[in-house]
């Protein structure tokens, strides 16, 4: 018995040596390898090649695979099972601060109360893993009380998506695959990026507004690390896509738990406790290699 996957190398400008030496790594692990493809636009490179894997492809001898062909400088690999490249459907699901979006909103707000610092602190002891994610939203939306509710609005111009974020929904949705954003941020900046995008699902959490001002209050329950895989859950069953079809992109260890439930979970620009979990990594900029990953 054997399995089929897909070893998905990426980076800036791979040279031929760079190559050599992933077809190297793979055929030390075990693999047969098979039909090649490379791709890219300048901006970053991409090497793909099939593989055959002897035995049942589990998911702890695909964890072992992953580890065993990593560390090449400069290069990425991700190793995806051929059955998530070639699904007719798949479902993209993506975290947005610091993911779709270069910024993180919650400091961008901040900056108006004179506490940029301070929060920015918190996020990123958050996003580490540090703290407990629904705990430190509270403490940081706190700080935004008594803002004019308009900073939302100043604060929406000021966010710029991702390099290749855009490209990446348009091919999904292109090709008929289904794209999702579930984001610990805010709906009010996240529903224009969405509506725009076209995107098929969105959530996000919802700040208190009272008498034209932000009362430092979410409404609602916040948006965790365990709504996001729920969110995921909910909304595969609800376009018909199986788990292992679908694709979860993050920075956070807000993300951990989605990015371990779905078929794959990439690592964008993460944190390492999130790199080290997550299926594959993306170290560089572009978050349209996502499709590449993909088979999209």
């Amino acid at each position: 018995m054997s399995s089929n996957v897909t070893a998905v190398s990426y980076g800036i400008n791979l040279s031929p040596s760079q190559v050599e030496q992933v077809r190297r790594s793979l055929a030390g692990a075990g693999l047969a390898l098979g039909s090649e493809n490379t791709a890219g636009d300048g901006r970053y490179s991409v090497y793909s090649v099939d593989c055959t894997l002897p035995g049942a492809l589990t998911s702890a001898g695909l964890a072992e695979l992953r580890r065993s062909i990593a560390g090449i400088d400069g290069v990425d690999i991700a190793v995806v099972p051929a059955v998530l490249r070639r699904a007719p459907r798949k479902f993209l699901i993506m975290d947005v601060d610091s993911t779709l979006i270069k910024q993180e909103v919650i400091e961008l707000l901040a900056a108006y109360a004179g506490k940029r610092e301070e929060v920015t602190a918190v996020t990123e002891a958050a996003m580490r893993g540090e703290l407990d994610f629904a705990q430190s939203l509270h403490a940081r939306v706190a700080v935004l009380a008594g803002l004019p509710a308009d900073v939302v609005d100043s604060v929406r111009a000021e966010v710029t998506l991702s390099d290749g974020a855009a490209e990446l929904v348009a091919a999904f949705k292109a090709a008929g695959h289904a794209v999702a954003v579930v984001s610990g941020g805010f709906n009010q900046v996240l529903r224009p990026i969405a509506e725009r995008l076209g995107l098929d699902h969105w959530i996000a959490n919802e700040l208190e507004i009272s008498d034209g001002a932000l009362t430092g209050k979410v409404v609602g329950d916040v948006v965790d690390r365990a709504a996001k895989e729920k969110y995921l859950r909910e909304w595969a069953a609800a376009e018909g896509i199986p788990m292992e079809h679908t694709i979860a992109v993050g920075d956070g260890a807000n993300d951990l738990d989605m990015l371990g439930a779905a078929g794959i979970g990439v690592a964008f620009n993460a944190k390492p406790a999130v790199r080290a979990a997550a299926d594959a990594a993306i170290n560089m900029s572009y978050l349209d290699a996502v499709r590449h990953i993909a088979g999209v």
